[in-house]
């Protein structure tokens, strides 16, 4: 089975990067439920102020499908789209190469 990686662009106020940092750390933690999850990981822009971005690694398709289904995720993911000044940009693809990563 092929690993799938999933980038996501999240758009927020500026003025809010505290609680947005803080909600990002709260799906991290809440990632720790999902069996399949290898790598969640949350950036934050050095050009754009107000700009995250999610880097996630699934080891399938299922793992995937399953995403943010459990209810810690569900409470975490909640928190974060209340700080979302537009819904997030999110780009499914499938890993070739990597340094680090087991694929």
């Amino acid at each position: 089975m092929a690993k799938v990686s999933l980038i996501a662009k999240l758009q927020t106020n500026p003025e809010q990067s505290d609680e947005v940092e803080a909600a990002l750390k709260e799906t991290c933690t809440a990632a720790a439920e999902e069996a399949g999850l290898e790598i969640y990981s949350a950036h934050k822009d050095s050009a754009e102020d107000g700009v995250y971005w999610f880097f996630e690694m699934y080891e399938n398709d299922a793992a995937l499908g399953v995403h943010g289904q459990g209810d810690g995720m569900k409470a975490a993911m909640a928190a974060l789209g209340a700080l979302l000044t537009a819904p997030p940009t999110i780009n499914i693809a499938s890993p070739v190469a990597a340094k680090g990563i087991n694929l």
